[in-house]
């Protein structure tokens, strides 16, 4: 298993940011998002939380022999749980793949929260588990490195896009 992990402070306040993060698609910076549908949408009345569930279609840019050996195609699936507490200022997405998670599991959590020194920023936090099921067992290690490395590319290149998503949410022309 391979951990990932990222902190990144936004300078805007959280309700900004969290606004902005249903506008993020699509965006520039990540064409391989095809499709962004809500599944279901929920409030608990009680504490005002906001649940919702999307199915992420993506389109991954994998060699083609690798997709032959695993016995894949380009489009993917991911599913996201998001969480939306109003009272603490926090949203909250996990995600996991839904397309070949039996080779490869990629589970991400990133949390959006109010800086704990400045309300006026918001504090990024995106952790991943990557881990290669036992039909990789020889190959399992190597499959995870190149995952990871992959995913530390998308993620600055996800933190760009966002970053050009939040300047138009905040400042339309």
């Amino acid at each position: 298993m391979k951990i990932f992990e990222s902190v990144h402070d936004y300078n805007y306040n959280w309700s900004q940011v969290s606004a902005a993060n249903w506008q993020k698609y699509p965006n520039e910076n990540s064409p391989h998002v095809k499709h962004v549908d809500v599944l279901n949408r929920t409030i608990d009345p009680q504490t005002g939380i906001l649940i919702t569930e999307r199915l992420f279609t993506v389109t991954q840019n994998v060699p083609a022999l690798i997709l032959k050996i695993m016995g894949s195609g380009t489009t993917h699936y991911v599913r996201e749980i998001s969480t939306i507490d109003p009272r603490t200022k926090t949203l909250t997405m996990k995600s996991i793949n839904l397309t070949m998670s039996n080779i490869l599991r990629v589970e991400e959590t990133i949390r959006y929260e109010e800086h704990p020194l400045d309300e006026q920023k918001t504090r990024f936090t995106q952790q991943a588990a990557i881990s290669s099921g036992s039909l990789m067992s020889r190959w399992g290690n190597l499959l995870e490195e190149f995952t990871l490395r992959r995913f530390q590319q998308n993620a600055a290149t996800g933190r760009e896009g966002f970053h050009k998503v939040l300047e138009r949410f905040v400042h339309p022309m």
